[in-house]
């Protein structure tokens, strides 16, 4: 029998989380949506708590490679039941928790130890955004010169989350843009860099407690060592694709943000349904029912469909296993339903539905962005429609 059930030690975790995202973040969910860019203090009680290991070490503190099982259940698992149940109290405290911003996975990632030794507890943030290159990562402006022992970076990035809060940010720079992706590499920029400017902070329709900006790149210097990787370039895609690796790891958990706003807005639906006589009836079936137990049915069914496909990336990335296709569908898929079921539940609602006496739409500006960042819906649907057909992406655009 195929079991979907967890172990005990990951749910009495899951209500854990569950428990604190209830009482501390669901409460001020609304107070911070309405302060857009004041960052939630309540936070900081999330510090130390979230750094990403890369490595495990035994008493000696000899580095223990650990050997994946069939059935291991580790920080990726564990960041995804986070994800869900934080953004079930309110998805922008997610992106906003102090050293667990998207750099930081980007340096779990491809750093190396005595990078990560430096920089493994700082706030990271994630530069690759820019005006003329979105969803083609590949087509970045920015360019990164070695001048003597320095890196001198110039170029402008956008959307990039916790942009105020960070104490530094990765930036995807191309060290000779006639290579095209074999040419792009990151680098570790701290906050207050000579050059480095957050130039402006976005006014957003959604996840509005947590900060998006642009930073400003003009003849920003930092030091040689701060590239990730090799500074070699070598005419093939590998490098782009190793450093592309980090939205393995990070599209589940923005496939389980869109799980966790979504459950928020369906549970919400339910209670005020139930509290007008309508109540679920299971046993009956789905053609003989009313239109909205049909539609409230259908929404729970796709609720469950991106929470599995969120956990078999997680979980496909705890035992060391190639997840790009996977890690494409939860997201892609998560995304786009996050959006529909919200808006829907927002319908189903009436009136509620638009006033601020609910969260629910709230929930439903806060879901837009998750069919957009970390490569939109239709961005997923190639990675994902590649790697079935074993095409690259000259081959189907």
């Amino acid at each position: 029998m195929i079991d979907f059930e967890l172990p005990q030690e990951i749910k009495d975790f899951q209500k854990m989380v569950h428990d604190f995202a209830d009482q501390t973040f669901r409460p001020i969910s609304r107070k911070y949506d309405e302060l857009e860019h004041v960052y939630p203090k309540e936070l900081d009680m999330l510090k130390g708590m979230t750094s990403l290991d890369r490595k495990k070490k035994n008493k000696d503190g000899k580095q223990v490679e650990s050997k994946p099982t069939s059935d291991k259940i580790g920080s990726n698992m564990k960041g995804v039941i986070s994800a869900e149940e934080i953004s079930w109290a309110d998805p922008s405290f997610l992106l906003s928790i102090p050293n667990a911003g998207m750099g930081n996975v980007a340096l779990a990632t491809i750093a190396t130890d005595e990078q990560y030794e430096q920089y493994g507890d700082k706030w990271l943030a994630m530069a690759l955004t820019e005006p003329g290159s979105g969803s083609d990562s590949g087509a970045i402006r920015a360019t990164a010169e070695l001048d003597g022992d320095e890196w001198v970076l110039n170029g402008e990035k956008i959307f990039v989350s916790c942009a105020d809060r960070c104490d530094a940010i990765i930036v995807w720079a191309s060290v000779d843009r006639s290579a095209g992706k074999a040419g792009m590499k990151s680098f570790i920029v701290d906050r207050d860099a000579p050059g480095m400017k957050l130039e402006k902070l976005e006014k957003k329709m959604g996840l509005r407690g947590s900060d998006t900006g642009t930073f400003v790149m003009t003849d920003c210097r930092i030091p040689k060592g701060n590239i990730l990787g090799s500074a070699e370039v070598v005419q093939s895609t590998e490098g782009f694709k190793g450093a592309m690796k980090s939205f393995d790891s990070s599209r589940p958990m923005v496939a389980a943000q869109g799980v966790g706003v979504t459950r928020a807005a369906v549970e919400l639906t339910k209670e005020v349904m139930e509290e007008n006589g309508i109540k679920p009836d299971y046993k009956r079936h789905v053609n003989n029912v009313s239109s909205m137990e049909k539609e409230f049915y259908m929404m729970e069914a796709q609720l469950e469909a991106i929470r599995l496909l969120s956990w078999k990336a997680a979980w496909m990335a705890d035992n060391k296993r190639y997840n790009t296709i996977e890690a494409s569908m939860a997201k892609g898929k998560a995304g786009r339903q996050a959006t529909l079921i919200t808006s829907k539940c927002c319908e189903l609602l009436g009136p509620l539905g638009l006033s601020t006496k609910l969260l629910a739409e709230k929930w439903f500006r806060d879901s837009k962005v998750m069919d957009i960042f970390e490569g939109t819906g239709q961005i997923q649907h190639l990675i994902v429609a590649r790697g079935v057909l074993g095409l690259s992406s000259k081959k189907l655009k």
